[in-house]
């Protein structure tokens, strides 16, 4: 059975502060001598920056190749696009996300939700990257399971779409 590995808080941790990249990279290594497939890094808390996940990339990439990794990005500050687009300068071409970026992080108080797919997806078309997948369709997902739970899209791209779709 394939077992992809997940690191969760390579830049923070809500209990430790700050995570040295030496740790990331050799957790990151532990798993793929484990038989590990493929490796997810993952700013579980949202807190990362781009020079920090260029550290931690750096310091992966220096055992694993970048085709054995992804990122998972939380968007609490608003950097999870950005820190994605400095993945893929890094050959980083696995992406976690998540429609109308649900979920969240229980242990981190204050964390939002994953990157939302419909953001990602926007960059991604933006940027001239084919993804195979209907942005307008991830759209109307999100819109329906937003509305079965009773809440509102985070997706900046959703709500723009759907805004115009009212006019």
């Amino acid at each position: 059975i394939p077992v992809r590995g997940y690191v969760s808080c390579i830049v923070a941790c809500p209990y430790e502060g700050t995570i040295g990249v030496s740790n990331v990279a050799r957790v990151a290594e532990t798993l793929v001598d484990l038989g590990c497939y493929e490796i997810s890094l993952g700013d579980t808390i949202g807190v990362g920056t781009p020079n920090r996940v260029k550290d931690v990339l750096s310091a992966v990439k220096v055992s694993i190749p970048a085709k054995m990794l992804a990122v998972h990005f939380h968007d609490t500050y608003g950097q999870a696009l950005a820190n994605i687009a400095l993945a893929l300068d890094h050959g980083v071409v696995i992406i976690d996300s998540s429609v109308a970026g649900l979920g969240g992080c229980p242990y981190a108080k204050g964390a939002s939700g994953n990157v939302a797919t419909e953001d990602v997806l926007y960059m991604l078309h933006g940027m001239g990257i084919k993804t195979g997948i209907d942005l307008e369709k991830i759209v109307d997902a999100g819109t329906f399971i937003c509305g079965v739970l009773g809440r509102e899209p985070v997706s900046k791209v959703a709500n723009a779409i759907r805004a115009k779709r009212v006019d």
